[in-house]
């Protein structure tokens, strides 16, 4: 509850959230300078709002030369820490865990039952966005599917960048946060595997042709996102 309580406190400034929203989409670290120039405010003004998202583990920081010389410079990024604000308090990570446990039980009958299941999420997914913008999906250009399965993603806490191949026959894609991440060291292989057929069947209810790549994943520890690339046409 104390955390809950602090978390709120940190939150409720307008500008301290928006710092907060800025900094989670820009993936990559930024400096105190950084924040002062984009929300027009002095730097000492950043430094604190930066320093209380911090303390709550919103944010973590480290300090780097800039090989200028000088002071090294601190750089802040988006912390790992999950947060939670909840009344009155749910464990759905538990629940999750326990959930995994049980397929897994299954063997590969259990990871195919988690790839059908992902896929089918992802479809859905889609296909509500796309009624709730009272549109047919056949009617959509190839711009407005991929800024579907761009809103879709960051509905889901993605933080997604997608892009369109120059000839617009290929679509890069890349995840910057992982919704699983708690349970990723104990059962990667196969969350990876549900996610990837989740993010395609996103891709499929736009693209049927879609068939994602796998370039990089957050799981094998030395990259900050997963990449996927398809062909679309």
């Amino acid at each position: 509850m104390e955390q809950t309580l602090k978390l709120t406190s940190v939150l409720s400034d307008p500008t301290r959230f928006s710092i907060y929203q800025y900094i989670s989409k820009r993936h990559r670290e930024v400096t105190v300078q950084d924040i002062a120039d984009a929300f027009h405010i002095h730097p000492n003004v950043a430094r604190l709002h930066l320093t209380k998202l911090e303390d709550v583990d919103m944010l973590k920081s480290k300090t780097k030369k800039s090989g200028k010389g000088g002071r090294p410079s601190r750089y802040y990024t988006i912390s790992d820490q999950v947060v939670q604000i909840q009344f009155p308090f749910r464990d759905y990570e538990q629940l999750a865990k326990m959930a995994m446990e049980a397929l897994l039980q299954f063997g590969e009958d259990g990871l195919r039952a988690l790839q059908n299941i992902g896929k089918k999420f992802g479809k859905e997914a889609l296909e509500r966005h796309v009624y709730s913008l009272k549109q047919d999906i056949d009617e959509l250009s190839t711009e407005e599917k991929i800024e579907c399965l761009r809103m879709v993603a960051t509905q889901q806490g993605l933080n997604p960048e997608i892009t369109l191949g120059k000839n617009k026959d290929t679509v890069h894609f890349r995840i910057y946060n992982c919704p699983f991440k708690e349970m990723v060291e104990e059962h990667g292989h196969f969350l990876c595997s549900m996610h990837h057929a989740m993010l395609e069947g996103m891709f499929q209810k736009v693209f049927p042709e879609a068939s994602l790549k796998e370039e990089t994943l957050m799981s094998s520890g030395d990259f900050s996102f997963c990449s996927y690339t398809t062909a679309i046409i």
